[in-house]
């Protein structure tokens, strides 16, 4: 094999990238994530050994652009110093989340960085709420079909690729439209509808090489409260926990975790933390007795006051065995205390080892690094 080397420097840390042989790059695809690639296995650690702890740690992390995220130059700025592995995108119109895409591109390429993942809740529900000036679509609690997903979720995947996205923080596959935090964003209250709605839609997404992200684990359902408003618990056994295994065993990638407290439950009492926090639920139940091996992900770190009351939540959320966080408070701050807890700490840096490698997996089985990064 004969391999192009781009060689560029990021602070004191040289970064290289190997890439296929030839001048052409291998192309990957969605599905390939979860296959045994020796090619790829190679390519993950091969960018993965090129990059200082720091910017390894900086992969984690997910701010926020758009509307009611954080200013455009904050984010830019956030960029400039390799400290982001992503945005999600909240409130605005289709043309400013394409510019300020295309801006954070054309940073992630000048500095020789990894390029960002872009996402975005695009749920069909919420759709017209994120890309302000879209055909309006039914809301999800209104598609009663598989063909009715199909054809939604593929709309919005034409969209999303469209504007530069590449992972949508949909379907919500809670049961239920009654929750005041879920509302009509739900499929339905069955499970079975629940899982044949939201296997379609993830099936679709997929397909289109979006990343689809089945939310909100262990369930936000059957359940009484908002969490963006308050602490809001699972009393007693997971009703919602059988919508996942079919989910998993049809390949979704992401997964996102609720802010939500499990009590009286002497399996997977969460003692007092948001199930983002516990080790037992993010760890124990989803990847050990799920075997869920894609990408977990938090819901929002810094407005939901169900976390945003704990201590050190986006490193809690980490070492429970979250890769990705999603908009903590402050970025900086939270990959220090991420590194401060690494130097003491083995077994939780080759956990973070894992989680960067994931994400690095994911970028490349989408085709984001290309002889031009």
């Amino acid at each position: 094999m004969r391999s192009k080397l781009t060689l560029f420097a990021t602070g004191v840390a040289l970064v290289l990238f190997v890439f296929a042989k030839g001048n052409a790059q291998t192309e990957y695809s969605l599905e390939q994530f979860y296959e045994y690639n020796p090619e790829l296995e190679h390519r993950v650690d091969t960018i993965f050994q090129a990059l200082s702890d720091k910017e390894r740690v900086a992969q984690m992390i997910v701010t926020s652009a758009g509307e009611l995220g954080k200013p455009e130059n904050v984010v830019l700025q956030l960029a400039r110093e390799n400290k982001l592995g992503g945005v999600v995108f909240l409130k605005g119109t289709s043309a400013n989340h394409k510019r300020v895409i295309d801006s954070l591109n054309a940073i992630a390429k000048n500095m020789g960085q990894l390029p960002l993942l872009f996402s975005i809740d695009a749920e069909p529900s919420l759709y017209n709420g994120r890309l302000l000036g879209t055909a309006a679509l039914m809301n999800t609690i209104d598609i009663k079909t598989t063909a009715q997903a199909d054809s939604i979720a593929s709309i919005i995947n034409t969209k999303l690729s469209e504007i530069g996205f590449h992972q949508n923080f949909a379907p919500v596959v809670d049961i239920s439209p009654a929750n005041e935090a879920i509302k009509n964003r739900s499929f339905g209250n069955t499970k079975d509808t629940v899982i044949a709605l939201s296997q379609q839609f993830i099936k679709t997404t997929q397909a289109q090489n979006i990343i689809a992200t089945a939310k909100h684990f262990p369930g936000h359902g059957l359940v009484t409260g908002d969490t963006h408003k308050k602490s809001v618990y699972i009393d007693g056994p997971l009703q919602e926990l059988e919508v996942y295994p079919p989910l998993i065993e049809k390949g979704v990638l992401a997964i996102m975790m609720a802010h939500i407290t499990i009590t009286n439950n002497p399996e997977y009492d969460t003692n007092g933390l948001p199930a983002s926090c516990s080790r037992s639920i993010v760890t124990g139940l989803l990847k050990e007795k799920l075997g869920f091996r894609g990408l977990i992900i938090t819901d929002a770190l810094n407005i939901m006051k169900a976390v945003t009351i704990i201590d050190n939540a986006p490193l809690l959320a980490s070492k429970a065995g979250c890769d990705m966080l999603l908009m903590p408070i402050d970025e900086t701050e939270t990959i220090s205390a991420i590194l401060k807890e690494m130097e003491t700490d083995e077994v939780y840096k080759n956990q973070v080892y894992q989680s960067v490698k994931k994400i690095i997996r994911l970028k490349l089985s989408l085709n984001l690094v290309n002889q031009e990064n």
